[in-house]
């Protein structure tokens, strides 16, 4: 497991300056490119490849393009998108496969055949894309692979992983504490200009409802998910008549600035309010309080996603495949049982 030092000597910048990069400190001034190369050697510290793993080897070489739901400097204020490029540029290299960044192609160029340069083996899509958004792909184009997103289950592979499950393990998690009182903190994510779907909040408050604990005051939503996007929302709930035992929040990086609010309140977590995040991203384990958190495999999606694309271009198949990875509850000091057990 990686340490803030060892972080700060690969990344060459000093202890304090990894501490605030990676809690979001808004008084912090730092080049973006540092930024950048700060979470990313925080992934890199906390993983290992599949490939490293069992040691296989590549027999092809494919040119495959890379399409990123996020912009770099999304990246780094959610770093969720990060770790799964991560795990792809990593089994790519692996695998000599050359991969090449590519942009989405505009709404009014949909009638193209191709991206411009050399032709592509393959292309590997991260984010949340639906069903509409496939008019941005070349026409005729079979060998994509979507990672977190599965907008044509009979066309394209895709690799997923069990929200439902995930989010009804954080609620089942957070009741059998004794919380009665539970809140949620997350956002209508708009990217691209167009709001992403989430399943996280409507899975979480029909769990709730059937166990008779979903309260409407409780829930409080923005526009992005963000640290900044969380720290606002929790200065809401904190100001609001009803303040609850427990809060499950979106992501982490809002689970961040969620954090510092409290902070500044000068409300203990957990004693006061317990805090569950979700995806687990190499940040959450340097947090104070460390985060409980959903423990959402990236860099592994990313690998697994590479993998039925040079599976699907080795064995011509036409058939699509969908993965759905399994998530597991990461329990930490961020959540315990309400004050009044």
């Amino acid at each position: 497991m990686a340490t803030i030092k060892e972080i700060a000597q690969r990344a060459n910048v000093s202890i304090a300056t990894v501490s605030r990069v990676l809690n979001y400190d808004p008084g912090i001034s730092v080049a973006d490119e540092t930024r950048k190369r700060i979470f990313e050697v925080a992934q890199q510290l906390n993983y290992k490849t599949l490939r490293q793993r069992n040691g296989a080897a590549a027999k092809e070489r494919y040119r495959v393009g890379l399409v990123n739901w996020y912009s770099d400097q999304e990246e780094m204020l959610d770093p969720y998108y990060l770790a799964i490029r991560l795990g792809i540029e990593r089994e790519c290299f692996q695998r000599k496969m050359d991969l090449v960044k590519l942009y989405m192609l505009p709404q009014e160029d949909s009638d193209r055949k191709e991206w411009p340069g050399e032709p592509l083996d393959g292309i590997l899509a991260i984010g949340r894309f639906e069903k509409e958004d496939l008019d941005r792909f070349p026409l005729g184009f079979e060998n994509i692979v979507f990672v977190d997103s599965s907008p044509d289950d009979n066309r394209f592979d895709s690799v997923v992983i069990d929200l439902r499950k995930s989010v009804s393990d954080v609620a089942d998690y957070l009741i059998g504490l004794g919380h009665a009182a539970i809140g949620y903190i997350g956002g209508h994510n708009r990217v691209n200009n167009k709001r992403v779907r989430d399943e996280r909040e409507q899975v979480f408050m029909e769990r709730l409802a059937d166990q008779g604990l979903y309260d409407a005051e409780l829930v409080f939503t923005g526009s992005h998910l963000y640290a900044e996007d969380g720290y606002k929302l929790m200065k809401k709930a904190l100001s609001g008549a009803k303040l609850p035992t427990a809060f499950f929040i979106e992501n982490d990086s809002m689970a961040v600035g969620a954090l510092r609010a409290l902070h500044e309140a000068k409300v203990q977590v957990p004693q006061d309010i317990s805090i569950v995040g979700c995806n687990d991203i190499a940040i959450s384990e340097f947090l104070q309080p460390p985060l409980t958190t959903v423990k959402v495999h990236m860099e592994h999606m990313g690998e697994t996603a590479v993998e039925l694309l040079a599976d699907r271009l080795a064995a011509k198949r036409e058939i699509a495949k969908k993965i759905v990875l399994p998530t597991r509850l990461q329990i930490r000091e961020s959540s315990g049982m309400p004050a009044n057990k």
